[in-house]
């Protein structure tokens, strides 16, 4: 694969890769890390990626790695990124705004709760907005398979998410 071909193909799956990695890493500077680190790889696998059926969902296997990689590392601490929780709004008073961040870490906390396959469903199709298809694809499910797999980890999710709610009114 030449420069030109690595522009077309590889680069355009740059954003979609940093959401993921955003996803799984909770921070931006993490996430931008470990995509600089993709984008190597993937760089130095350049003439084997043809080898591959779907360019797009090997790099979304080598960013997940790498972030679970990031993750199991001892150099990691686990930390939110204060920027992506902040509610961004002049209309708001600042006791809505607390409300709001505290909801923000009550989801991510119900979010972080599902399992890894629930999580990565959820991250796919309603973050990414993979088609069941495309979804199917990457990880080897089937397509009622898939569909079954999100609807328990919405419900898991909203679930988790109602019971720390009312217990954190109580």
């Amino acid at each position: 694969m030449e420069l030109q071909e690595f522009k077309t193909k590889v680069l355009p799956l740059k954003d979609r890769l940093f959401r993921i990695a955003v996803h799984l890493l909770k921070s931006a500077e993490e996430a931008e890390d470990a995509l600089q680190d993709v984008m190597v790889r993937l760089w130095d696998k350049r003439g084997q990626l043809k080898e591959y059926r779907s360019v797009e969902a090997f790099a979304v296997t080598v960013t997940k790695n790498r972030c679970f990689d990031k993750l199991k590392s001892k150099k990691h601490k686990y930390h939110l990124d204060v920027q992506e929780l902040e509610v961004d709004s002049g209309f708001e008073s600042p006791y809505k705004r607390l409300e709001l961040s505290e909801s923000m870490q009550v989801m991510i906390r119900s979010f972080q709760e599902l399992p890894e396959q629930q999580r990565l469903l959820i991250t796919l199709r309603d973050l990414e907005g993979y088609s069941y298809e495309e979804i199917a694809e990457q990880t080897g499910l089937q397509v009622n398979n898939i569909r079954v797999g999100l609807s328990r980890a919405r419900k898991a999710a909203r679930e988790a998410y109602l019971k720390v709610a009312d217990y954190e009114q109580q």
